[in-house]
């Protein structure tokens, strides 16, 4: 029974981040590519800048936009690659698999995290449009989900009793969480989050309003 409760939930969000990592990607790139298709001339006369410039000039949103939307791409090429990770996790389901899954999730989740910070001093300065403010959103959305994710997936591993590294992670799962334990409260905690889908609708659409109106 836990067993299927915290696959369950690590699929939905490994599900849900994937998404979200590649609408990342598509907004991210198509500022990129209006960059690069519309980039700052300096004159031959070695002209003053002008007021507001950024080192990463974008011809949309503000001084920080250059800076967010390069690492958000970053962030979301290594998350959508860390998920297809959790895929392989969820198919064999063992501590190696684990080991490998946990890590590239992290990786994904310390980038988004520098992306967000970006978007958060984005959001500060003001002056974006409808899309930046929707990148902005999935950014903050996807380090809450990220993190959720790697709770599950490491509550799987340390609810249960386990003898060693190279048990096998299917046959030690079965086993009831000690109770009492902060990682069998964690997972709980989690697995309940992620048992009502319509719940992440109703946050994602009140983060969505919150940011496009502060």
């Amino acid at each position: 029974m836990v067993l299927g409760m915290v696959k369950s939930s690590a699929g939905f969000l490994l599900l849900l981040n994937f998404c979200m990592y590649v609408i990342v990607a598509a907004i991210a790139g198509w500022a990129l590519n209006k960059a690069i298709d519309h980039h700052y001339f300096m004159g031959s006369g070695g002209s003053t800048l002008p007021m507001g410039f950024s080192p990463v000039y974008f011809p949309v949103g503000n001084e920080a936009t250059g800076f967010m939307v390069i690492f958000a791409l970053i962030a979301a090429v290594v998350g959508a690659g860390s998920c297809l990770s959790g895929l392989h996790h969820l198919r064999f389901w063992t501590a190696e698999s684990l080991a490998s899954s946990a890590s590239s999730a992290m990786t994904a989740w310390g980038l988004t995290l520098l992306a967000m910070g970006l978007a958060c001093k984005e959001i500060h300065i003001g002056g974006r449009n409808a899309k930046l403010i929707t990148l902005e959103s999935f950014l903050i959305i996807l380090s809450g989900t990220q993190l959720f994710y790697i709770l599950v997936i490491h509550g799987g591993y340390f609810g249960g009793n386990y003898g060693s590294y190279q048990d096998s992670y299917v046959a030690t799962t079965t086993a009831e969480p000690r109770k009492g334990s902060t990682p069998a409260r964690v997972l709980q905690l989690v697995c309940i989050l992620t048992s009502k889908p319509w719940n992440f609708g109703v946050f994602l659409s009140s983060s969505i309003n919150f940011i496009a109106f502060s």
